[in-house]
This record gives C-alpha cells, structure tokens and sequence, in this order.
C-alpha cells in the first residue's frame, strides 16, 4: 500500500483542462456546454447535474472516458452543471437556496436552448435535486435519467446511516462558524463505507504497467477523489439530520421549492441505473426511488458508484443513457 501511494504521487500526467465553454455562471457554479462547438446544429440539449460534494469533471475524466463526450458524439448537447467551492455567501445557502439561485437559473438556460422539454440527467445527490426540478417544472422536462440516486437512506444498512447522521451531528456545532463540511470531513464518511478500500486500491496500484492507460485513469480518477468540495453547513445538516437520521425523503417529509417532492405523483418517463457493488448509494436505495416513479425502467449494472461512468465497463451504462435520451429529444 505504501509503495503504491508513493507511486502514485510521483506519477507525472495531469488531466487536460475542461475545453467546453462556460455559457451560465452564478456565484461560483458554471454550466459547461459541451455540444457548443460541434458543427451539426442546433442539438437537442441534455442538463446532467452531479453531486454538490463532486467536481463536475467526473462526467469527463479524460479522453475514452468522458461520457460528456460520448454523448455530444451521439448527437446531444450534454450541459454539465459544475456546482464549485462554496464562496462567503453560499457558505450560508440551504439546499432551497442551490435549488433556486443556481439550478433553477442553469435549467432556464438549457430551455432557452432547445426547441422543446428537456431530458435530465442526476448523478448520486444531484439526481435528489433534478427529481425536484423534474417536479417543480414537470412541462419542460422531457424526461428524467437517475445514475445511482438515494432515496431509501435506511434501505439494506439502517444502522450504518444512522451511525453517519451522528457522527455528522456531533461534529455540526463546531463547524457552524466556519459554515462548512470540510472535504476531510466527507473524506472520512465515505471512507467509513469500506474501511479497508485504500489499502486494496494502493496495493494493485503498485504492480500496475505505468504505461498502461489503466494507470493513466487511475491517476486520473484518485486525482478526482482528493479534489472534493465542501458541502455548506446547512446542507450537510439536511443531509444527514433529516435525510440519513430520520429517512425524511420515503416518509414524504422532505421539501424543496415550496414543495414536498413525492415521486410517486411524477408522472413522467424515467430510468434509473442501479450499480449492484455500490458501497456509497445501496441498489435497495436507489431501487426505491425507481419503484415509486410511477413511469420508471429500472437498469442493474454490475459496477460501482464511480466505476459505472468511468471504469472498465461505462459502455453498460452509457449506451443505454444515450438511446434514452435521444428517444426523449
């Protein structure tokens, strides 16, 4: 494990910067136009939000691992919502405040582009709020795509989130001046998840070809992992007080816009992939937010939470997305 962290820190590559242009900005999230340049136009746009905790770039890792990229391939217009560091004052935003200042305005701008409803696409935490977009302007939406979303907090490991919320609990007064989660923070929670996966990761790094892409996405993807984003304090206490401590979201008790979010009124196309070794969203989780979607195709994928936009099989995932989507434009 030690040689192949030192190997890992002494690899030399780095990421080529993001080339989509910047068409939106609030504060410090940016929507990226990916389908902007292509010389076929006008494309259907696609709005894909991420997690707030993630840098948005996961849905571009690097050349034959971009899923950003594969999909303006396929004749889309991927928008991908990059949410940035809280800044002073989004140090102090709720999540109502994420939903309406910086989503809602991002949602607007990917309408204004298209000739019709637009499809959605929510990765982890990001699909929570595009549920609630996808109900708060429910004419505009063409169609909902959730990679891996929670829904069941209690489902297949009720303890373990609860032990989460409490942990996070007993830490929330001493970071209320600061008004952040700090990445370490969100570090450790999800090490917790699978104490032992560091050492597994860095013990296979060190015997892997350093010549081999493999290595070049590892790299890429451990650089990714240790770039988070903090998550304001207020956020991390409905995430985990109210979602991971009482489950607030399957007992109807969660609300954004104005509006308790129900998916079971959401009557709308969706699908919902559902990686079977995920560790950070349980299948049973996200299977549940499926199962209440009244219009939902439910898509098991044998990978993981990352894994399954990036890793060795993303072509299970990214094909399917990709026909979806293009049905819904």
């Amino acid at each position: 494990m030690v040689a192949g962290i030192r190997r890992y820190r002494e690899f030399t590559w780095a990421r080529p910067e993001t080339r989509a242009p910047v068409i939106w900005q609030a504060g410090t999230a940016r929507l990226f136009d990916y389908g902007a340049r292509q010389p076929r136009s006008p494309r259907p746009p696609v709005l894909l939000v991420p997690s707030l905790v993630n840098r948005s770039h996961v849905l571009d890792l690097m050349p034959g691992r971009s899923l950003a990229a594969y999909l303006t391939r396929r004749g889309l217009r991927p928008l991908v919502l990059d949410w940035g560091d809280p800044d002073t004052d989004e140090r102090r935003f709720t999540l109502d405040d994420y939903f309406t200042d910086r989503l809602l305005p991002a949602f607007e701008v990917a309408r204004a582009l298209g000739a019709g409803p637009v499809p959605l696409v929510g990765y982890c935490m990001g699909g929570l709020l595009t549920l609630a977009l996808a109900q708060h302007c429910r004419a505009d939406v063409a169609g909902l795509a959730l990679l891996a979303v929670p829904w069941d907090f209690h489902a297949e490991r009720e303890a373990q989130a609860k032990h989460l919320a409490a942990l996070v609990g007993s830490w929330l007064p001493g970071l209320a001046a600061g008004g952040l989660l700090p990445v370490e923070g969100l570090q450790t929670l999800f090490a917790l998840n699978d104490p032992y996966l560091a050492y597994r990761k860095f013990s296979r790094f060190a015997d892997m070809d350093l010549e081999a892409e493999e290595t070049r996405h590892f790299v890429a993807l451990e650089d990714w992992l240790n770039d988070g984003i903090p998550m304001a304090w207020d956020v991390a206490r409905t995430c985990f007080l109210e979602w991971y401590a009482t489950n607030a979201t399957v007992k109807g008790a969660w609300a954004l816009g104005g509006e308790v979010i129900d998916p079971h009124a959401l009557d709308l196309p969706s699908i919902a992939f559902l990686p079977a070794n995920d560790r950070i969203v349980p299948p049973g989780s996200a299977g549940a937010l499926a199962a209440a979607l009244p219009d939902a195709t439910t898509v098991p994928l044998s990978a993981g939470h990352i894994g399954m936009v990036t890793g060795s099989r993303r072509k299970a995932l990214w094909q399917p997305l990709s026909r979806w989507l293009l049905e819904r434009t």
